[in-house]
């Protein structure tokens, strides 16, 4: 997993008016969670360009005024038509606890599918897992080398190690949609 890191200043007052404020001045109110109680700060909203607007999952190095935390980015609010972050929750990482995250898919191989004029359709661009740290991959690969027209890699046939998959093992991940000249000469 990638690592970025985000140096935070504490918050003294909490409320709306001093988010306002803090936005004004070009910076993102956020919360870390997990550890033993919630710790209020703020950060430039630069520093979440990287992590926020890439396909890339991140292992975040807070720096609070000097505290250094472990987190992974859990939630990020967005101005409804600005599209100006607004708020960011992270979530601790501690070693031998188990995270739930959503990892992206990665399609590999050529199917004979696309070779036979089919579209190769990727239904979902990430999956959600739940492991530890260390075995979270930074792209989940789904293999559509053996798909034909009409067929489809779900999630229960993705083979994963030292992760545990929260999605449905019956959900289709990537598929062969048949394109409308060659419907009715499939299957003869």
């Amino acid at each position: 997993m990638k690592k970025i890191e985000i140096v935070g200043y504490q918050r003294a007052n909490l409320g709306r008016t001093e988010s306002q404020a803090i936005r004004a001045e070009g910076n993102v109110p956020c919360v870390l969670y997990g550890g033993q109680e919630q710790v209020h700060f703020y950060a430039p909203a630069i520093l979440f360009r990287e992590l926020l607007y890439s396909p890339n999952i991140y292992e975040v190095a807070l720096n609070i005024e000097g505290a250094e935390y472990r987190a992974i980015l859990q939630e990020a609010q967005f101005h409804p038509v600005s599209d100006a972050l607004l708020h960011a929750d992270f979530l601790l990482v501690a070693d031998g606890k188990s995270i739930k995250i959503s990892v992206p898919v990665r399609t590999i191989g050529v199917a004979p599918g696309v070779q036979k004029g089919g579209k190769l359709i990727t239904r979902v661009r990430k999956l959600r897992v739940k492991g530890l740290i260390e075995n979270i991959p930074d792209f989940i690969d789904v293999d559509v080398s053996n798909l034909d027209l009409g067929k489809s890699v779900r999630v229960g046939q993705i083979p994963v190690s030292g992760i545990e998959m929260l999605e449905e093992a019956t959900n289709p991940v990537a598929s062969i949609e048949i394109p409308r000249s060659l419907r009715g000469t499939v299957g003869k």
